[in-house]
């Protein structure tokens, strides 16, 4: 029930922290602990298939001709470029999922012609698609516009704030801005260590955050909104 952002400087150890949770890095000591498997004890290749990632590796993956009901079908069957036969079952659960997420206008665009922001509402459609129960969502806003961004933010908010059939997501960020209200817990990294980890109001403050960053930063809330001032 919690849905956790991280945030660190450059260096921090968000991307070996999300390697390691998602099995393709290996602790070299302490215990690993993922939807109660522990690493070296369970499968991992079994339990990756309920971890959804989203950065920008996965997109280098996709076929520039793939549409985004195609991406979204291949969700169903866990493969990029799905290659197998599309049923009418697979077809309308996908439509359905993009309908859900007001995002079947673009059903049929190819992924060389979505904007930065449809790709990244495509994968997490494909995420819904695949029945992940932890959906990473590593740095999704790089190198939206303003307007994209804001619009991508009011959809991870409505995916996160949904209680059944969302998975939990896990966000990695450099901007507090991006924190959405139903983000609840907040995870800060410094030089490969938690540096502080908890309920967000008690997390997000100037302190801790001048801490970890090493500079003097202040944190201004409106409402559920927050903004770094540095």
């Amino acid at each position: 029930g919690e849905q956790w952002a991280i945030l660190g400087a450059n260096g921090s150890g968000k991307t070996s922290l999300l390697n390691t949770l998602s099995g393709f890095l290996q602790p070299t000591f302490g215990e690993i602990q993922v939807l109660g498997q522990i690493f070296g004890e369970t499968d991992w290749a079994d339990l990756r298939k309920v971890i959804g990632v989203i950065n920008h590796t996965v997109a280098d993956w996709i076929n520039g001709n793939e549409t985004a009901l195609e991406i979204v079908i291949g969700g169903i069957h866990s493969q990029i470029n799905y290659w197998g036969k599309i049923t009418p079952e697979d077809e309308k659960t996908a439509l359905n999922v993009l309908k859900r997420y007001k995002f079947a206008y673009a059903a049929n665009r190819t992924w060389e012609q979505m904007s930065q922001g449809e790709r990244q509402r495509t994968l997490i459609c494909r995420a819904i698609m695949a029945k992940f129960q932890i959906l990473i969502l590593d740095e999704p806003c790089a190198g939206l516009d303003p307007i994209a961004r804001m619009r991508f933010l009011e959809f991870v908010e409505g995916l996160a704030s949904r209680k059944r059939n969302s998975p939990h997501l896990i966000l990695v960020t450099h901007h507090v801005e991006e924190i959405t209200p139903s983000f609840s817990h907040v995870l800060i990294l410094k030089k490969g260590r938690i540096h502080a980890a908890g309920k967000k109001a008690e997390i997000l403050t100037s302190d801790l955050l001048s801490k970890a960053f090493d500079a003097d930063l202040t944190i201004r809330k409106n409402g559920d909104d927050y903004r770094l001032d540095v």
